[in-house]
């Protein structure tokens, strides 16, 4: 038996040894998305903004920073995770957008872009409208009336370069001759560049350059020559009369002048036509558009599905939704409709902020009403669609309000400085030419919120408050416009009880009531 046993262990320890080379690791590794998620460099003048759903990073530097050589001062990563082809610790040229690699079991491959803003501006005596600048040809172009003296002309003011730039000459002195390109070499942080300074004569004393027609506003922009009477004439195209518009319509920057008008009809044709002194620009014609109003503005409209609030009639089409099914997986729901309104009639949308959940367990879930859809719920985190189809360009948003506000209670990693300030309501609105609706997360591993600045943005304004209002008051947000020519095709408008309510940050028991909504295509002046 001795004998038998000694061979028979070895025997199975090498079948045993035969069959585990056999079996494969079929165990697949956790797929967690390997983020950036903070990215702070020396020299920026604002926040970086971290897109986790596209992989990038885009860092904003003022402009007297080396792009070439950008220091990071501090960064984190999803715990765990690690560069792999990038040392933070060595600056890093951004003057192109950069690839790096981040690891937790898979690679994942984000992108770094630098944005830096220069300002650049050059001005000449008699000039009409303003300068041509091509950044990347290092080109100017300036156009002065036909009776100036090109090879004797005055600077008034120039800045092409970035600050802290050495120029080679002065062109502020005396007057230059601008008869032939004139060049200028300028160097910073050791590299050299030549810029090209180039006059033309234009024959019209004033151009009407582009008009664009909203609904009750208009757009006209011009360029004359600097210091004579230089405004907009306009009219019905069914009438014959000009009507002149004044002056404080009026806004100049050198020889170009925009001009906004007000109070215009919708649904109508306009002619429009600058003018210099005595001399007339080429005329140009828009027609306004209408006066549209969104769904559901007074809120009327709701249906409880299981224990959901939904805030459109049973079986009609959604324009609003809220946060109610994720809210939902640990309570019930924290947007609901409230017969507490303005008028004492109809229901308003009643917003509450709470901690939902068992005793510890559980997180905060602000009340919240959005333009889109809830797309689904990612563990207890939401995944939203911010943005209804809309093609006007209102003016404003107006409606009204009350909020009790309580002590922030509830904070996570960044805003642990807020804990029992008081809690802010936030209301926003933006028109969007994106070419499709904002994907928000809400789950810190992959967060993904909607920024004013993103470059899709057409118009945004928000009207937030941090302190108790116990009855109904009026509010007005205006709209401020990146470009008057860009024409929407999303409208999204959000009202939280808890403006850090993305971040799991408010207080228990702040409560915003909401009703009659209504957008705004005027200007009072």
């Amino acid at each position: 038996m001795k004998g038998l046993k000694s061979i028979f262990v070895p025997l199975c320890c090498a079948v045993m040894s035969v069959i585990g080379g056999c079996i494969k690791n079929d165990i697949p590794y956790p797929r967690i998305q390997a983020n950036i998620r903070a990215f702070d460099v020396a020299g920026s003048y604002k926040a970086a903004e971290i897109d986790s759903t596209e992989m990038t990073v885009n860092v904003y530097l003022d402009e007297s920073t080396n792009i070439r050589s950008v220091r990071i001062d501090s960064f984190a990563l999803t715990p765990e995770a690690h560069f792999v082809d990038f040392d933070p610790s060595v600056p890093v040229d951004l003057s192109e957008s950069k690839q790096v690699t981040v690891a937790l079991y898979q690679d994942y491959v984000w992108t770094i872009t630098a944005n830096q803003p220069i300002e650049r501006y050059f001005t000449v005596a008699n000039q009409i409208g303003a300068s041509e600048i091509d950044v990347p040809a290092h080109r100017v172009i300036a156009y002065v009336s036909a009776s100036a003296d090109v090879s004797a002309l005055k600077v008034l003011s120039i800045k092409l370069w970035p600050e802290g730039s050495t120029v080679e000459t002065d062109l502020l002195e005396g007057t230059v001759d601008f008869s032939r390109p004139v060049e200028v070499k300028v160097e910073q942080f050791g590299i050299s560049e030549t810029w090209y300074i180039y006059i033309e004569s234009r024959q019209a004393s004033v151009t009407t350059v582009s008009a664009d027609g909203w609904t009750c506003v208009g757009w006209v922009y011009g360029e004359a020559e600097e210091g004579r009477d230089n405004g907009v004439e306009y009219r019905k195209s069914t009438d014959t009369e000009w009507i002149r518009a004044p002056k404080e319509w009026i806004t100049t920057d050198g020889g170009s002048f925009t001009c906004r008008l007000v109070h215009l009809e919708p649904l109508t044709k306009y002619d429009v036509r600058t003018y210099s002194d005595e001399d007339y620009g080429s005329e140009m014609s828009f027609t306004t558009g209408v006066t549209l109003q969104v769904p559901n503005t007074d809120f009327n409209n709701w249906w409880l599905n299981g224990k959901v609030w939904n805030p459109w009639a049973e079986g009609a089409e959604s324009f609003w939704d809220t946060g109610n099914k994720g809210a939902t997986t640990l309570g019930t729901s924290n947007t609901y409709p409230s017969e507490d309104t303005p008028t004492g009639t109809g229901t308003a949308a009643c917003l509450e902020t709470r901690f939902v959940g068992i005793g510890a367990i559980g997180k905060l879930a602000a009340g919240n009403i959005f333009s889109g859809y809830y797309v689904a719920t990612d563990g207890t985190n939401g995944i939203l669609s911010f943005g209804r189809e809309f093609t006007e360009r209102p003016t404003k948003l107006r409606g009204y309000f009350k909020y009790k506000s309580t002590a922030i209670s509830s904070t996570t990693a960044g805003y642990e400085d807020l804990k029992g300030r008081n809690d802010t309501c936030f209301i926003w609105c933006a028109l969007s030419d994106k070419s499709e609706p904002y994907e928000i997360r809400t789950n810190p591993k992959n967060l993904q919120l909607f920024s004013p600045n993103d470059p899709s943005v057409i118009a945004y304004g928000n009207f937030q408050l941090g302190e108790t209002v116990s009855s109904y008051r009026e509010f007005e947000i205006k709209l401020n416009y990146n470009a008057t020519n860009r024409v929407p095709r999303y409208i999204v408008i959000v009202a939280s009880a808890s403006k850090y309510g993305d971040y799991f940050t408010g207080g228990n028991g702040s409560t915003l009531y909401i009703d009659d909504f209504e957008l705004l295509y005027d200007y009072d002046d």
